[in-house]
């Protein structure tokens, strides 16, 4: 499994990168403008904090394949390092997944609710398909369930498209989401750094500590 943030938020990022086994981030046009910063100039930066190996996702806006395309074509052009677009499952959406996947510029097919919407990104030649996993549960669907459906879809015929789940409100559903078939997620920050918050884990260690301080004196090497 891998993990992507979600999130243009520099400080996050770092820290998250320093910190976490991350494989990139991913974007989307209401994260950077949140970020309240020119686009390409927090593109960049990301670039530089994650570094060239790790991926980083950028969202086309154009209405029109042939928009799409030369939006592609601009960020490619643009930034360095390895990359990805993120194209919504429409039907212009799919169009301009045939016509990438001919360039070899890899796409995330995103704003996906059915399992039917990433079977055909899959088809039309996209790297990686979004499932929005909480916000299929809030138009009382169910987004593990959806997750599972794909990755039979892709198993029964043999595809090598991956699962990157998107869109959570707590970690139960992302643990659901990896057992269901889920090869990546992308998650935000705070619950990134839920995953290894856990009470216990504190105590014992604020204890082990106390006792061999009692023992030994202050630490392991200066005992």
């Amino acid at each position: 499994m891998r993990l992507y943030i979600d999130s243009a938020n520099i400080e996050q990022i770092r820290h998250l990168n320093e910190y976490y086994p991350i494989s990139g981030v991913t974007t989307n046009p209401s994260i950077l403008v949140k970020e309240d910063r020119p686009f390409l100039e927090l593109l960049k930066e990301i670039r530089a904090v994650i570094g060239e190996e790790k991926e980083l996702f950028v969202q086309l806006v154009g209405d029109t394949a042939e928009e799409m395309v030369e939006e592609a074509n601009f960020i490619m052009s643009e930034l360095t390092g390895k990359l990805a677009v993120k194209i919504p499952v429409t039907e212009e959406g799919l169009k301009a997944i045939k016509l990438l996947s001919e360039e070899k510029i890899p796409v995330l097919a995103t704003t996906i609710y059915t399992s039917f919407q990433a079977l055909m990104a899959a088809l039309a030649g996209a790297k990686y398909v979004a499932p929005y996993v909480n916000r299929i549960d809030n138009l009382t669907g169910n987004g593990v369930n959806v997750v599972s459906e794909i990755a039979q879809f892709f198993e029964n015929y043999q595809l090598s498209t991956e699962i990157l789940a998107a869109s959570f409100k707590n970690v139960q559903q992302i643990h659901n989401v990896c057992l269901a078939g889920a090869e990546t997620i992308t998650a935000s920050p705070d619950l990134i750094e839920k995953f290894i918050a856990f009470p216990a884990t504190a105590s014992d260690v604020k204890a082990f500590k106390e006792e061999w301080q009692k023992a030994y004196g202050i630490d392991l090497i200066h005992s």
